[in-house]
């Protein structure tokens, strides 16, 4: 799967273009700005390619922390079921609560939390994300990606144990039918290597079953994006 990090439509094209030269990417979360008048009109487009299954924001970079209120973009999410498009939450936990009100508007749209909406890993803090987590969870069209985690901790000097009390949350709260792993790449170089990212979900599934490890490798995540 390749995932936006620009803010444009260039960069949505740009992984459509890859994905048609790799068979190996066999979805794409883009980008179109939902706050546009004529948001439908890229969409239409987009939605055309087989391999594009969600859309996604880079949130937490908005100075606004309410900026999913704006009813501009709640227009525009509003737009995503009849393209049968996903949405890819990108938040930091102060976004959380904010997210939570919008899923609540839109009870048949399908969305993800990215990076387990970003847990306090380098503090241990995690009172407020814990309830937000819980009340995201609650939805049941709200998965959430094991993703991210080692840029949230001390940058390269990080250790596994850190990281099993927010995994250990995500899937208690959302099950094993509603986690999916994923990497942050390239994000996640700069706090360690793709492997030891991958490596943090891998071996935590190892006290799991096989299937529940199953799911969490693969097959929910090819079940909710339609792979």
């Amino acid at each position: 799967m390749a995932v936006q990090a620009r803010q444009n439509l260039e960069e949505t094209q740009w992984l459509l273009d890859l994905s048609d030269e790799h068979d190996f990417i066999k979805s794409v979360v883009g980008r179109v700005d939902l706050r546009s008048t004529n948001a439908e009109d890229p969409l239409k487009t987009f939605s055309n390619h087989p391999k594009l299954k969600a859309l996604r924001h880079v949130v937490h970079d908005e100075p606004d922390d309410r900026f999913m209120f704006q009813p501009e973009f709640l227009r525009g999410l509003g737009l995503l079921a009849q393209f049968d498009l996903a949405y890819d939450l990108l938040l930091f936990p102060r976004h959380i609560p904010v997210a939570v009100e919008v899923v609540e508007r839109f009870p048949d749209q399908k969305f993800v939390l990215d990076h387990l909406g970003k847990p306090d890993i380098k503090n241990q803090t995690f009172s407020a994300w814990d309830r937000g987590i819980e009340r995201l969870a609650s939805f049941p069209k709200v998965f959430c990606k094991l993703s991210g985690l080692v840029t949230e901790a001390v940058w390269n000097e990080w250790t596994y144990d850190e990281f099993v009390p927010a995994m250990d949350k995500v899937l208690d709260a959302f099950g094993p039918d509603r986690v999916m792993i994923g990497s942050d790449w390239p994000v996640c170089t700069l706090s360690g290597t793709y492997q030891e990212t991958m490596d943090i979900v891998i071996n935590y599934l190892g006290q799991f079953s096989f299937e529940v490890q199953d799911k969490v490798l693969g097959r929910n995540a090819a079940l909710f994006y339609g792979i």
